[in-house]
């Protein structure tokens, strides 16, 4: 009988593959074995040819529900001697990017766990080849337990009974585990430490709980003196905390949610999900203040079932660290960073890897958006779009704040979990961290470093360092020209399609004519970016300043708009106006930026929605946007002007600004003039869009950039597009933030680096 060598590439290590296999070979009568090769599973198969066909067909058609079969490749090899089918031990080889995200508790583990009969009864480590940790607690490829944290525990009997038995849904599953040989959990000394822990929660205590990822901090998110202590504690004023709830009754009880984000929730990646708030929520003010949208998750461990299955009301679980610092993953930093802000320890003695933060997403416009990647979607990695298979390995370092790196590597992009803001110095150990931590585990060599166009950036500087270090080229790609190449990468738009229009709404980021850009339309392909259309600049007197206090973007846009002498006189009562008036007149740290982020910060400071100085990136618009969806439909938008700039089209906010002043003096309520805002921004950019579009000869329209995390904007702006007919490319399961930045750099780079 022929005997093939069928090789099969994909995320095909620690999704049960190779029991998955010798399944199949018993239902078809193939003689043979199967084994892990690094980057892929190898089979030897000897059989009748229509079995073999059978079950090449199967491996695609029937694969384990954790795995991504890329490609299946077959030739004819020497004879199999011998009869039966086996599973061989994994041997070296090409290390790939297929290493699997950490898994939510399967409803098999979960339903062992709570069945007083079952050995796993009550087992806070419960997992199968279906579920539980992965990528947290791999330290080396191939992915077998002596290179995980797990090589500690010796399995007991029955464990290794179950690891043997290609017919159990165990085998080969990496963490097994059991309450005689497995992790144990600690609360000082108590016999069950997650009653103890639960009986805490429920008295006011704030506790360190140890999860797959790092610390979360926890506390009755219905406590208000509960969550306004964590507060004070973390000095963490304002930001949202996110809360765990135990079930889809308690979820309804705070939130409204449709099944697309009942269906997100329910994900195996078990992220934080976005949710509109309840007005009559039994959750504590401090918990989100001024926001209508709440970060909901459900239990992801057997642990967090157990915990919340002793309660009787949401938890909050925000990181496990001190403020504006990385979530911390180790005991003994748990031990001294942690203490002051929690009153008890609940951990275990498995080891984490390394630091993975919980994923954040929304559902806007019916799809799902990836705002924070972290447990449960990294390292999954994607493919790259047709045209890229030949391109160099590429390092992409992404930006300054949310920071991630991206790996490319045969065809393939591998984009980190979210690191975090580098202005710490603990985040930047962390940045370091894990790019040596990435090359090491995937072994990766780039032929080039790709980092943003601003030379100041600290992960700019680092990538100059490194590749004078190791001789490479470096390759800066204009920040926004990265973030749409993102959003072009992630739907597999062709090397050589051509170029789309590109609309880029962010923060800041260095232009190509040396400014601040921010609010751009740009014509683009991989290698290539033009600038067509902006919001006309204003100055941002006090530099970064002006990012953190948006009254000082709202002056100088009103300024513009109106004149000073019109200003409206309570808006900058107690602020030192002249001296910003005399620092844009001088031109001393007063850089012109056209940024739709300050716009977006300027608006909530005129509506009141934005304190003098705010406590994290994004509340004022974050308010703005909740002060809109307040709103009934069917408002006006505001009107902006549009000028021709030398090659460029000005977007000129001055009518809105009069518009809104005009409103607000009238006594228009402020969701109103939020909503007209958001409209008439929708208003300007898609109608350009659409227009630029047929003037350049394209039909495709990109959307990226921070401030398309606003699903109001979002949607306004997909309505008016999808009336003009054109394709249109949203970010997805990359984020539209900058942690998807490194993402489009990597993107950029690969394509300059191939010939045309």
């Amino acid at each position: 009988m022929p005997t093939e060598e069928i090789i099969v590439r994909g995320v095909v290590q620690g999704v049960g593959f190779r029991p998955f296999v010798w399944r199949l070979a018993q239902r078809f009568g193939i003689d043979g074995e199967v084994s892990n090769r690094g980057d892929a599973v190898v089979i030897a198969a000897s059989g009748e040819q229509a079995a073999l066909e059978a079950l090449v067909h199967a491996l695609t058609a029937e694969a384990p529900p954790l795995a991504q079969v890329d490609s299946v490749s077959r030739e004819l090899a020497a004879p199999f001697a011998g009869h039966g089918f086996a599973i061989a031990a994994s041997a070296p080889g090409t290390v790939s990017v297929g290493v699997v995200a950490d898994i939510a508790t399967c409803p098999a583990c979960l339903a062992e766990m709570r069945d007083p009969a079952a050995r796993r009864h009550r087992y806070a480590f419960t997992n199968c080849t279906d579920c539980g940790p992965r990528f947290s607690i791999v330290e080396g490829l191939p992915y077998d337990r002596a290179t995980t944290t797990m090589r500690g525990f010796a399995m007991c009997s029955d464990c290794r009974a179950e690891y043997d038995n290609p017919a159990d849904r165990r085998f080969h599953a990496q963490p097994i585990a059991c309450p005689a040989c497995g992790p144990r959990l600690v609360l000082d000394g108590d016999d069950d430490p997650i009653l103890a822990a639960a009986a805490r929660l429920r008295h006011g205590r704030i506790l360190a709980i140890k999860g797959i990822g790092g610390f979360h901090i926890a506390c009755d998110a219905t406590n208000e003196a509960s969550v306004a202590e964590l507060r004070a504690r973390k000095c963490r004023p304002s930001k949202p905390l996110a809360v765990m709830v135990r079930d889809r009754a308690m979820l309804e009880a705070l939130c409204e949610a449709s099944e697309a984000e009942h269906a997100a929730l329910g994900r195996p990646s078990a992220p934080i999900v976005l949710l509109r708030m309840r007005e009559d929520a039994a959750i504590a003010p401090s918990v989100a203040p001024r926001q209508n949208r709440l970060g909901v998750m459900l239990p992801y461990t057997p642990l967090h079932h157990r915990l919340m299955e002793a309660m009787s009301r949401p938890l909050v679980m925000t990181s496990g660290n001190r403020s504006s610092e990385p979530q911390i993953f180790r005991d003994a930093d748990a031990f001294s960073g942690l203490a002051g802000i929690v009153d008890d320890f609940l951990t275990h003695d498995r080891p984490i890897a390394r630091r993975l933060d919980d994923s954040v997403v929304q559902v806007a416009a019916g799809r799902v958006q990836v705002m924070r990647r972290g447990r449960g979607l990294a390292p999954v990695p994607r493919d790259l779009p047709a045209g890229f298979a030949n391109a160099p390995p590429v390092l992409a370092l992404g930006g300054d704040l949310k920071s991630a790196v991206c790996l490319t590597l045969g065809g393939k992009a591998l984009l980190s979990h979210h690191l975090g803001d580098l202005e710490e110095p603990a985040t930047q150990d962390e940045f370091e961290s894990a790019i040596a931590d990435h090359a090491a585990l995937f072994a990766h060599e780039p032929a080039a470093i790709a980092v943003d166009l601003h030379p100041g950036y600290r992960p700019s500087r680092f990538g100059a360092a490194l590749a004078a270090e190791r001789g490479l080229p470096m390759i800066a790609v204009q920040h926004h020209h990265a973030h749409i190449a993102t959003a072009m990468a992630e739907h597999g738009w062709p090397l050589d399609a051509g170029k789309v229009i590109g609309i880029a709404l962010d923060g800041l980021g260095l232009g190509e004519d040396g400014l601040i850009w921010g609010a751009e339309i740009l014509l683009c392909d991989y290698r290539t970016s033009r600038r067509l259309a902006h919001i006309k600049p204003i100055p941002l007197a006090g530099g970064d300043a002006a990012s953190r206090e948006p009254w000082r973007v709202l002056l100088a846009h009103l300024d513009a708009a109106l004149g000073p002498e019109a200003l409206p006189a309570d808006l900058f009562e107690g602020f030192p106006v002249a001296t910003l008036r005399a620092m844009i007149a001088r031109g001393i740290n007063a850089p012109l930026a056209s940024s739709a982020g300050r716009l977006f910060d300027a608006v909530a400071a005129l509506l009141g929605l934005a304190p003098p100085q705010l406590g994290f990136e994004g509340e004022a618009a974050m308010a703005l946007q909740a002060a809109a969806e307040a709103a009934p439909d069917g408002q006006p938008p505001y009107s902006f002007a549009t000028e021709k700039a030398g090659d460029l089209l000005a977007i000129d906010p001055a009518p809105m600004w009069r518009a809104a002043c005009a409103d607000r003096m009238a006594g228009l309520a402020p969701a109103l003039i939020a909503r007209r805002f958001h409209e008439g921004v929708a208003d300007v950019f898609a109608g350009l869009a659409l227009s630029l579009a047929g003037q350049h000869g394209t039909r495709t329209v990109a959307l990226s950039g921070g401030v398309f995390q606003n699903a109001l904007l979002l949607e306004a702006v997909l309505r008016r597009l999808e009336g003009g007919g054109v394709d249109i490319l949203v970010p997805e399961q990359v984020p539209a933030n900058d942690g998807g930045l490194a993402f489009g750099q990597a993107a950029v780079a690969a394509a300059r680096l191939l010939p045309g």
